[in-house]
Order: C-alpha cells, then structure tokens, then sequence
C-alpha cells in the first residue's frame, strides 16, 4: 500500500472532493500542482479564495454575481416578462451562448429530488411565485435537465403556475434525456429553445 505524507494525502483528498474528481485523478492533479511553480500555484488559491469572498447569489434571479443585482436583471434591454427557470447558475451561462434568449432568469438550486429528500421546500420556489406576482410575466421557460429529476421539476412548476394564467413552455427535446444543460452544444440549445413548447396539465 502506498504511503504518501500527511501534507501530501491532505492535497489529495481534498482534490478527490471536488465533482468529478476520483482519486486517480486527485492524485494527478496533486503532482502536478507539486511540480508547478510556487507563483502559479498561488495564483490559483488566490483567484479561487478570490471568487469565494467577491461573487455571491443574485437577491432577485439566484445568478452568481459579483455585483446585485447582477448584469442581466439590471439590464433596460432584457425582457423582464419573460423568465428562464434553471437548475444551476452555470446553466445561464450555457443558455447564454446561443444568443437566442433576450429575457430574465430564475435559478431554483436544484431540482426535485425525493430520493434525496430534496422537496419543493429545497428549491427558490416561493421566489419565483413572488416575482410573478410583483411583475408582469408573460411567458414562463422551463428550462430544467433533461432527466428524471428535472422533468420532475418541470411538471412540478408547470401545475403550480397553471392556475395563474401565464404562458408556461418547455425547451423543446433538442437535449437528450439524461444530459446535462452544462455539456450541451450552442447548437443544440438554440434548438431546443426555437422549439419549446407551451406546457398543460
């Protein structure tokens, strides 16, 4: 069995914590940083304590920001009757990159999950009805993984917002199931945003 240094078996398990990460690879990655130059790798825990202490969560649609709100709810020139609900901060940015989308966006943090024990209680819910009830929306995107958990959600929200006579859709199958928003291509989701469809009971 190999034996690695205190220090060193500290590195690696904490590399092993991030998503992604198994233990082959934390080990990878721990060399690798040993091997690089101390001022890149102060570099990299000073831009990583950086971005922990100046971005934080959007008070109006849960993006990650640096400042609040953050650039697209301050923006005169986005589309505030219409919203994007999504899982994931990073999904916005994904969403983003096609350039189809002109509105606002909400972020639940999660999905419905009750295996997990995450329930409707978990996710900013009760947010997004207040921002309904506070704006004019026109049209809701459900723009939640492709998966069992976020077509949970989906149906979840589509019955929830039924009874307040807005537009609810859903981005079309351009995703495949059991994909992620995070790995879809530019292509496949403006796709899938040109082809939502409206959402009913």
């Amino acid at each position: 069995m190999v034996s690695y240094s205190k220090s060193l078996e500290k590195l690696i398990s904490v590399l092993n914590k991030l998503p992604g990460i198994g233990p082959k690879t934390a080990q990878r990655l721990a060399f690798y940083l040993l091997k690089s130059p101390i001022e890149e790798v102060k570099e990299l825990a000073a831009s990583i304590l950086q971005a922990k202490e100046q971005l934080k969560n959007c008070s109006v649609c849960g993006n990650i920001t640096e400042s609040d709100p953050c650039v697209f709810c301050q923006s005169p020139e986005r589309d505030k009757s219409l919203i994007c609900v999504v899982e994931q901060p990073q999904d916005i940015f994904v969403i983003e990159k096609t350039r189809e989308f002109n509105g606002v966006y909400h972020v639940l943090m999660g999905a419905l999950s009750p295996l997990d024990g995450i329930g409707p209680d978990d996710l900013k819910i009760i947010q997004l009805l207040d921002r309904i009830k506070g704006d004019k929306i026109k049209e809701i995107i459900v723009a939640t993984n492709p998966n069992v958990e976020g077509e949970t959600t989906a149906m979840y929200l589509a019955k929830l917002l039924h009874p307040l006579n807005i537009k609810i859709t859903r981005l079309a199958h351009g995703i495949p199931m059991g994909g992620d928003l995070e790995y879809a291509d530019e292509v496949t989701l403006a796709k899938a945003l040109e082809g939502r469809t409206e959402m009913r009971d």
